[in-house]
């Protein structure tokens, strides 16, 4: 009687499943509900002002502000690698808290506080829109709107009094308007020096807090003590204009700032090979430091002399010692033609002692490979006098946050100083034939961030600075290789008096050609 139960039973359920589901499939797909209507799709403008207020804060930026681009993009980069985020920036987020917190907790009697749990959970912040601000300094200004709702889990262990808890924040949301600013940008990379990050609003921030088990927030007034506390600390530190400045790379390094002076005296040279027809040579001298970007300096022509006396002096700046080499080349003057050269030589900065003149005499070669055959010909010999003078430490400037600062030149020529040129860039320059700027292809906006760098021996008061942009055809042949885009000439006796001049300048000889250009007048003191 018992199996037959049994058997009857199993019988029943199976039977009544298979009946159950029969039934609810059938119910499911012949009784639709007959009462469900499409959902009306309205404009926003339709809609009546408490709808509004309720989905405004839910748009994105980028939809109520033109000034704010859409980047899904970024989004999604930061969706797809949030598992790597999240633990890297939990460990450095625990790093960072470890001594802060070890500083601290004697002041309140607390034994030790230790991070049991920190993760961020699974959901990522997401940028609503991004502002991007176009200045004339170095700088890149960005203004992204940011919003979290996460489900971070951080359980802090906390002991003191013999006892021991544990605080749990969940649920977390920040809204936030950060405007994060990348300068000086620097030619090497990231390309920018520092990061300032400041907060245009006050930050909305909320978490639910758990002590053993209970929900802390829940206590009357706490959650709007808390809210605001945070609020008013936050703004505090960061609201503009004040900011959280990280320092990515020593901003000296990455503007390849002059470290020091390189003093040239050109004396003599001896006895150089006979280039002219009537037995002599009118002989000059080309100066060039290398990762330089200035034109050589020159000395005079001595005409008809194979030993030749200039005693002329150069001043040069220099950026890298360890690595720059000073390049000389003697050349023959012709009245028609190309001038002939005659020799070269170098030298490397790293090989003279600093603050001490020295005296080199070196052959002239006719080439740099130390296996040309033609290098044991004798070409004659030249004579320099070269005294390297290294800026001292305290006079090496350090931060360069103010762009409008003009730093010190030590070094430079008593009474004198160094004019610092910098090309920023043009617009709408257009040639007749090509439009190929220097080093750059077929663009109407070219951008160089060229820095020169002019020692001189007085004011340049009564001086004009000439700045043509010239373009190079990429066409092999003899027809319009070179072509002007326009040129300026500007007065430089108002750098002198103001320091620094950064501004836009119309080109001559271009209908709407414009040139951004920076200069500054830097002196000892």
């Amino acid at each position: 009687m018992g199996v037959l139960s049994t058997l009857l039973g199993f019988t029943g359920f199976g039977a009544g499943v298979a009946a159950g589901m029969a039934i609810g499939y059938f119910l499911f797909f012949y009784f639709q509900p007959s009462d469900v209507q499409d959902p009306v799709i309205r404009p926003l403008v339709e809609r009546d002002s408490q709808s509004l207020q309720q989905l405004l804060p839910e748009i994105p930026l980028w939809v109520k502000n033109p000034d704010y681009d859409r980047i899904d993009w970024l989004n999604k980069f930061i969706e797809y690698m949030w598992p790597y985020l999240d633990k890297a920036i939990c460990k450095t987020a625990i790093n960072i808290a470890k001594p802060i917190i070890a500083e601290q907790i004697p002041k309140y009697k607390i034994d030790s506080i230790e991070f049991k749990t920190f993760t961020l959970g699974s959901l990522p912040p997401t940028i609503q829109g991004m502002k991007v601000y176009i200045t004339d300094e170095k700088e890149l200004i960005m203004e992204p709107s940011f919003k979290w709702a996460g489900n971070p889990n951080v359980i802090l262990a906390v002991k003191a009094f013999g006892l021991k808890a544990s605080i749990q924040m969940v649920d977390l949301q920040i809204f936030a308007l950060p405007r994060i600013t990348l300068k000086p940008l620097v030619p090497s990379f990231p390309c920018f020096a520092k990061i300032y990050v400041s907060l245009m609003a006050k930050p909305h921030v909320d978490f639910g807090l758990k002590l053993i088990g209970a929900d802390l927030m829940s206590i009357p007034g706490l959650y709007r003590f808390i809210q605001e506390l945070i609020k008013d600390q936050v703004a505090a530190m960061y609201l503009w204009p004040r900011t959280l400045e990280v320092p990515i790379m020593d901003p000296a390094t990455g503007m390849q700032k002059p470290v020091g002076i390189l003093h040239v005296k050109v004396l003599r040279a001896i006895n150089l090979r006979k280039k002219d027809l009537l037995g002599a040579s009118d002989p000059y001298v080309k100066l060039k430091l290398t990762e330089s970007k200035l034109p050589s300096k020159k000395t005079t022509v001595k005409h008809g002399n194979l030993n030749p006396e200039w005693n002329e002096e150069f001043n040069m700046a220099v950026k890298n010692p360890a690595t720059q080499v000073l390049q000389f080349h003697v050349y023959d003057f012709e009245k028609v033609g190309k001038d002939e050269e005659m020799g070269m030589n170098a030298v490397s900065l790293n090989t003279l002692p600093p603050d001490e003149a020295k005296v080199v005499t070196l052959d002239l070669l006719k080439s740099m490979d130390p296996n040309d055959v033609r290098n044991e010909k004798s070409r004659g010999q030249l004579m320099l006098e070269l005294t390297y003078k290294p800026f001292k430490e305290e006079d090496i400037p350090k931060d360069f946050e103010d762009s409008h600062k003009v730093e010190k030149a030590p070094g430079v020529p008593v009474g004198g100083g160094m004019l610092v040129v910098i090309v920023h860039e043009a617009q709408d320059v257009e040639g007749k034939h090509h439009t190929n700027p220097y080093q750059i292809k077929k663009n109407r906006d070219p951008r160089w961030e060229e820095e020169f760098h002019f020692l001189l021996d007085e004011p340049p008061t009564n001086n004009k600075l000439h700045v043509e942009v010239e373009s190079t055809s990429t066409r092999i042949g003899l027809l319009h290789p070179k072509e002007s885009l326009g040129y300026v000439d500007i007065n430089l006796s108002d750098v002198v008096s103001n320091k620094r001049i950064n501004s836009k300048y119309n080109l001559i000889d271009s209908p709407n050609g414009q040139i951004q250009i920076e200069l500054q007048w830097r002196t000892a003191s």
